[in-house]
């Protein structure tokens, strides 16, 4: 199982809202072939400094994250909806035990 991590930090001026369409695109995203488990939300502001979002996307194999990564409808979410809100959006993936 691979788990994918993404993290990101809005604009100056952008509400925390303002990034929930985004991600309940990816929450609704479908990739042919591939099944996985996204679960994403906005900081609650609980401590100074935090990133502004963040979401774990479970899938079985590299192949798998592969596959959604290079997701058409995928790449249009980040390209159409993050990337003009963000200043950075850092990920990383793990294999999980």
């Amino acid at each position: 199982m691979i788990r994918n991590v993404v993290v990101g930090r809005l604009k100056d001026g952008v509400a925390p809202e303002e990034v929930e369409p985004a991600l309940q695109a990816l929450r609704d995203l479908k990739v042919d072939g591939v099944e996985f488990t996204l679960v994403g939300g906005v900081d609650l502001g609980l401590r100074d400094g935090a990133a502004s979002f963040a979401l774990t996307c479970d899938l079985v194999d590299e192949d798998a994250y592969r596959t959604y990564d290079a997701d058409p409808e995928h790449n249009r979410i980040r390209r159409e909806m993050f990337a003009p809100i963000c200043t950075v959006v850092e990920r990383v993936q793990f294999r999980l035990p």
